[in-house]
């Protein structure tokens, strides 16, 4: 079995929850740990259901699967609670018992802060609970007695797995041009998003690891403030069909044509051994529920082929409709 980072490529928004939730279902994950905070939401279409999680890994969907949130994450009790819950997945889900807590002191901070405000935070309270984490002040899971029946060593768990051959996944929020260090600063999150941290956060080495999937969508969206090269009014992100709104905040998505250079330099920096593209059916809907890449258009083809060129890794799962199957699925 392998040990798979899925990591994001742009501003977030890419569809790694489709991707992880199809690998979960298709190839019958063992285990998946989730990092990030609560500030990154993540979809799942299946059996007719629509999902929007902050906190459970997208993996909840095969029901064999062991969930885990890792210590770099920082965890929002109520939220947390709320979506175990909604997907009842008690029993199966656990968090790293030294993951930090985000209190309604943070969001209230995030809130009132012109600074935070001004670089279009979600307001979720993500960069206070770091900065408190960083002081070495913060409340950590272990401290929380609603979450002492979920407590565990994620680090020690999710290596037990690898070393016992398991099918493990590392699944990452938010994306590359997010990142504290590599993204598009100031205007970026309150952590590192690259390969490399989701592995950290999840206390995996970077020589256990087989595969780094990045994500890329087959267009480009972001959301809050920040330059995005390329990008199109609303009037015309809404007449091609690109207009979103996030799953999270509702809040609207900024949208630019796809960027076939940055591709290659996110994907150079996340170490990508491969990569998945969704919503190919948006930018060419003549391609919606396609199952083979043979019976796609040709331009749809062209554009597929020319990311793999330049970036210089197959695509080796594209997204053709909203559900967590409808995927082309090219690996070997």
């Amino acid at each position: 079995m392998v040990c798979t980072v899925v990591a994001g490529a742009f501003w977030g928004d890419e569809g790694k929850g489709k991707i992880v939730s199809y690998l979960a279902l298709k190839d019958k994950v063992n285990v998946c740990v989730r990092t990030g905070s609560v500030n990154a939401a993540h979809t799942v279409y299946f059996d007719g259901t629509y999902y929007a999680l902050h906190m459970v890994p997208a993996t909840f969907i095969y029901d064999r699967c062991r969930l885990f949130i890792g210590s770099g994450a920082n965890i929002d009790v109520s939220q947390f609670l709320k979506e175990v819950e909604r997907t009842r997945v008690k029993g199966r889900i656990w968090v790293d018992k030294q993951a930090s807590i985000i209190e309604q002191h943070h969001s209230a901070k995030d809130r009132k802060d012109s600074h935070l405000i001004s670089l279009g935070t979600t307001g979720r309270g993500v960069g206070p609970a770091i900065q408190e984490r960083a002081s070495r002040s913060a409340k950590l899971a272990r401290d929380i007695p609603e979450l002492q029946g979920f407590l565990t060593d994620v680090a020690e768990e999710v290596n037990r797995a690898i070393d016992e051959n398991l099918y493990v996944i590392l699944e990452g929020t938010q994306g590359l041009m997010l990142s504290l260090y590599h993204g598009s600063y100031p205007y970026v999150t309150s952590r590192d998003t690259s390969a490399a941290a989701i592995c950290s956060e999840a206390g995996v080495g970077p020589s256990r690891v087989d595969k780094v999937l990045v994500v890329y969508k087959c267009f480009i969206t972001r959301v809050g403030s920040g330059n995005l090269p390329g990008e199109l009014s609303k009037e015309e992100a809404i007449r091609r069909g690109w207009f979103e709104t996030a799953a999270g905040t509702g809040r609207e998505r900024r949208s630019a044509p796809f960027d076939f250079n940055l591709a290659k330099r996110v994907a150079k920096i996340h170490g990508a051994t491969e990569a998945a593209v969704t919503k190919l059916d948006i930018l060419y809907p003549e391609c919606k529920n396609t199952s083979s890449f043979d019976q796609l258009t040709q331009n749809a083809k062209n554009f597929v082929v020319k990311i793999e060129e330049t970036v210089g890794i197959p695509v080796t799962i594209i997204g053709t409709g909203p559900g967590a199957l409808d995927v082309i699925d090219r690996r070997v």
